[in-house]
């Protein structure tokens, strides 16, 4: 089976519900969906196929042209149709559930002028498209049955069945508003009662602009910030509080290449990440949920973390690959689970100890119940800093000592000791000073090379590693220190290229991976921050005022982007190109306060 034909990745926009999502074409058909949570197998897969692994159209046959946006405020996606003989809109949007058992996609056709004729075309199909589910049909309703799920479909329209798909023909004039649903539940319990897709939509429409006021902040990045924002809201699984890296899995980092992996899980990478934007953006509610994840997920073993964790803190997130897809433009395997989750990561200690020191200096409550979890994670660590690890970018090559990853050790006793002498906590003191100052020496000996004037990826080498532009804003090093400036400098050299930033060069093999990859988003913006700490505002203007416009025409960023190409790679959404783009923000908007943009303070 062939793959569908070519389309860019940032052809796509995102409707969430705060537990799952969907992406939908700028065609207007929503090409993936998976309920009733984030990580469930996809309802439609035709993103990593061909229409027959499931999708939903609808579109006029005839149109001419149109445009879509956001509605201000909203994640409710508005898509407007014109044709020769008039104008339409599709609002689709995924309300936030009122159970567990109740999940909904709304799409309304709303006529604009004169009269527009329409066809919607669904194709349910369980399973990563590989089940097509048993049907009925009644009286503009729909019920498909597959396994352990249900989903019921209903419109005044009357729908046919053609060729195992759901179709329908039908025009809509001007004044004239035409509603569909889609509800899953678990088809072992009795269908719940419809709600009223108008109502849904104020509804939306309400909670979003209600929770977007909450940031208050103005100036010439306010849009792009309040858009990623909101993004990161619809990645949030509301029941728990964990932020997925993105709603999809296997969309490729080269296209017809085998780096394509499932990102429908949580990343302790970016815990600090994660709560210094949500604060500095005035949402303590969501870095409190975040924070609790965190502690649950970690909880269970905190000797023994892992590098990401499922929606509700599961470990177990084995890796399979799924033959049946041709993938995005034939890039296989097709995977769901995701294999690095096994692996040895130090940088995730800093991290998590980090964001629980930030979380204390935020002000968030009950931080005393974290501080004997992050006493046990701290004496995990004075025993696993000394070993290699597979570093921050999950290689899947030999471990190394990662730079990085050692300033990550160094920045976990740096701020247990920060919070301990900061807020009268009592811990191994003496301990976590002698790591973090044998840490501090040993990256500064081995980790730095005065051959080429910088640090280095990892010890011995003389690549460098983008990951490294943190070490600053880490207050690893002063910004103005001759070794900063080095690295600094060296990064601009050999990874940053037309304007954006590569992780690491690919070339030697370092990642035990085949193949290329675009440049790295989050990269580019923590080279943003990395020039406004050490003075260079202009050029950090000019790079965030670049990189955040290559964002898709509504809002979006994937993790990486080809220059070349000029189109967005990856998994998409990604939800560290967002937060990076709102710390590169908040980085720019404390230089024009006075204040320093440092994450690890105090």
């Amino acid at each position: 089976m062939s793959a569908a034909p070519v389309r860019p990745i940032e052809d796509y926009a995102l409707i969430g519900s705060t537990q799952s999502a969907a992406l939908v074409h700028r065609d207007g058909t929503i090409e993936w969906l998976c309920l009733p949570r984030f990580d469930s197998e996809a309802i439609f897969a035709s993103l990593l196929g061909t229409p027959e692994h499931g999708g939903w159209a609808l579109s006029a046959p005839d149109a001419t042209g149109g445009s879509r946006r956001y509605l201000p405020g909203t994640m409710v996606l508005e898509t407007v149709i014109e044709t020769a003989s008039g104008r339409a809109a599709v609002l689709d949007f995924m309300p936030p559930p009122a159970t567990d058992r109740h999940h909904e996609l709304v799409r309304i056709v709303r006529g604009l002028e004169g009269r527009v004729a329409m066809r919607t075309e669904l194709r349910l199909r369980f399973g990563y498209g590989q089940r097509i589910p048993w049907l009925q049909r009644k009286r503009g309703v729909i019920t498909a049955v597959a396994g352990p799920d249900a989903v019921r479909v209903s419109s005044s329209i009357d729908f046919e069945n053609a060729d195992f798909a759901t179709v329908a023909d039908f025009c809509v004039e001007a004044g004239q508003s035409i509603a569909f649903m889609l509800e899953w539940y678990p088809s072992h319990v009795a269908p719940p009662i419809p709600r009223d897709p108008f109502a849904l939509l104020r509804h939306s429409e309400e909670y979003w602009e209600c929770w977007i006021a909450g940031y208050a902040a103005d100036g010439p990045y306010a849009d792009i910030v309040k858009r990623s924002l909101l993004t990161l809201k619809a990645m949030t699984y509301a029941p728990t509080g964990g932020i997925v890296a993105a709603p999809t899995t296997s969309l490729p980092e080269s296209p017809g290449g085998v780096r394509n992996w499932d990102y429908r899980y949580c990343w302790l990478r970016d815990a600090v990440l994660t709560i210094y934007a949500l604060t500095a953006s005035g949402f303590h509610e969501e870095a409190g949920a975040w924070r609790w994840w965190l502690m649950r997920a970690v909880a269970g073993a905190p000797d023994e973390l892992q590098i990401m964790y499922g929606l509700a803190g599961e470990r177990r997130l084995t890796e399979v690959e799924l033959d049946h897809l041709p993938g995005f433009e034939a890039s296989r395997p097709v995977r769901v689970g995701n294999a690095a989750s096994e692996q040895l990561q130090l940088d995730v200690y800093g991290s998590v100890l980090a964001a629980f020191d930030g979380a204390r200096r935020a002000g968030l409550p009950d931080m005393d119940e974290v501080w004997p979890l992050q006493c046990a994670i701290a004496r995990r660590l004075l025993d696993l800093w000394r070993q290699p690890d597979s570093g921050l970018w999950e290689v899947r090559g030999p471990p190394q000592h990662f730079v990085h990853s050692k300033v990550m050790c160094w920045l976990a006793f740096d701020r247990m000791i920060a919070s301990a002498e900061d807020f009268g906590l009592s811990g191994d003191v003496s301990s976590w000073k002698t790591a973090r100052d044998e840490i501090h020496a040993q990256v500064c000996e081995r980790g730095y090379d005065p051959e080429i004037g910088s640090f280095v990826q990892y010890y011995g080498s003389k690549r460098v590693d983008a990951a490294l532009l943190q070490m600053a804003m880490l207050g690893f090093l002063p910004p103005d220190d001759p070794r900063i400036r080095g690295t600094i400098a060296r990064i601009e050299r050999d990874l940053k290229r037309d304007g954006v930033v590569y992780r690491y060069n690919v070339e030697d093999g370092t990642d035990g991976l085949p193949g290329d990859e675009g440049a790295f988003l989050a990269c580019s913006f923590w080279l943003v921050d990395a020039l406004a700490l050490t003075g260079r505002i202009d050029d950090a203007r000019a790079l965030f005022d670049h990189v955040a416009g290559l964002a898709n025409d509504v809002g979006l960023l994937a993790e990486e982007y080809d220059p070349k190409a000029q189109r967005q790679l990856g998994n998409f959404p990604q939800a560290f190109s967002h937060f990076a783009l709102v710390t590169a923000a908040h980085t720019l908007a404390g230089h024009a306060r006075g204040t320093t943009g440092q994450l690890a303070t105090g």
